[in-house]
């Protein structure tokens, strides 16, 4: 058999070559559009993005969603925005020293910062788009408009704590609106009895490494889009509240500088599941989804109300990003250590406080009874 010779790439047929690209995924193929001027130009191809996008995140299969992707760039945008993961550097600056408390005397103001610029931000603006996977399978695809129960005219909604329960709220037009549900088909270990597990915990250990959480917010106002998930989870929590659940935490740190003293806040996306099935009840080991939900909180642990989160969340949609996935995590449990260290300063902080007021009352106490006697 002959084969006929190429005198160049560029000989051959730009079918061929959207062939070969659409078989890449989203790193190869931005890759490969730094080779030539042909790939370069084929890749810009929206249908190639979509279905790279589609792989990642299988919500953006969705009509409503495709909409709104096209409406703020298109696919290949999209991708560029959420694939990289949210960074923050700055968290390393942080000292105790320069930790600034909220003044007493500040008024409303000064305090939520410009009211023209808030008047520009309303809840109704965003949007989140959740995947959840689970061993590269995908278990649940959530899409959310809005802030549930926030008022664009104001309200509670911005004096309380911000939260946002994904699985109260998702759109009910879902492919999965039935339970989330992981089981030994989807490769959970087979459990025996819940003291067993206490004590290996190989359900634990199989559970935490195989989740893959996506939780992309969209500001359609703005035409900017970002992940505030951190892909794997970063810590967690079995056993609790109750014997059958299991607590995993996924998130990023958010820039909120001139918006909170703190200058930085943690977001943080929480996933609950419950064992509601163990093989020694004459079914196979079941896990059911409880809870998927996002709050922020603070360098003192406090959560950040539903105003300020609103700000939050959109300059989080401008900051920097990286995809080198060991510098997000390192940004994270950098985080977690200043947010102990701390913790620590003020429980010594307080004890030295305490032992002063001791000492006080103590010497108090014999002036009394040195000037009595």
């Amino acid at each position: 058999m002959s084969i006929a010779p190429i005198d160049s790439i560029a000989s051959l047929s730009s079918d061929l070559f959207y062939d070969i690209l659409k078989r890449l995924d989203g790193p190869a193929l931005a890759s490969v559009a730094c080779t030539c001027a042909a790939f370069c130009s084929i890749s810009k191809e929206e249908s190639l993005w979509e279905n790279v996008c589609a792989s990642v995140w299988p919500s953006t299969n969705r009509e409503d969603v495709k909409s709104l992707i096209s409406s703020i760039g298109g696919f290949r945008k999209f991708y560029a925005d959420c694939f990289p993961l949210i960074v923050n550097k700055e968290v390393g600056q942080y000292q105790w020293n320069n930790y600034l408390e909220y003044p007493d005397d500040w008024t409303e103001a000064e305090y939520y910062g410009d009211t023209s610029e808030f008047e520009s931000i309303t809840p109704s603006d965003f949007v989140s788009i959740v995947d959840i996977r689970f061993k590269g399978k995908s278990i649940c695809s959530k899409v959310l408009s809005g802030i549930p129960n926030a008022n664009d005219n104001g309200g509670w909604f911005y004096n309380c704590p911000f939260r946002i329960d994904l699985l109260t709220y998702a759109d009910r037009d879902d492919n999965n609106d039935d339970e989330v549900t992981l089981s030994v088909s989807d490769g959970l270990p087979p459990i025996t009895s819940m003291e067993r597990e206490r004590k290996d915990g190989k359900l634990w250990h199989e559970l935490r490494d195989g989740l893959f959480l996506s939780w992309i917010l969209v500001n359609k106002k703005i035409k900017q889009a970002a992940n505030l998930a951190s892909w794997s989870p970063l810590d967690g929590q079995r056993h609790w509240p109750t014997d059958k659940d299991f607590v995993i935490r996924f998130g990023s740190v958010l820039p909120a500088k001139d918006i909170l003293p703190s200058q930085v806040v943690q977001c943080i996306l929480v996933m609950k599941f419950r064992v509601v099935h163990i093989e020694e009840e004459g079914f196979e080991t079941t896990l059911k989804l409880t809870e998927l939900s996002m709050q922020l909180e603070d360098m003192e642990g406090a959560h950040v109300n539903g105003k300020n989160s609103l700000h939050i969340l959109k300059e989080a949609l401008s900051c920097r990003r990286s995809k080198n996935y060991s510098e997000v995590i390192e940004s994270c449990h950098m985080y977690s250590k200043v947010q102990n260290e701390l913790k620590e300063e003020k429980m010594r902080s307080e004890s030295r406080l305490d032992t002063l007021c001791i000492l006080s009352g103590i010497a108090a106490f014999m002036t009394f009874w040195y000037y009595v006697l």
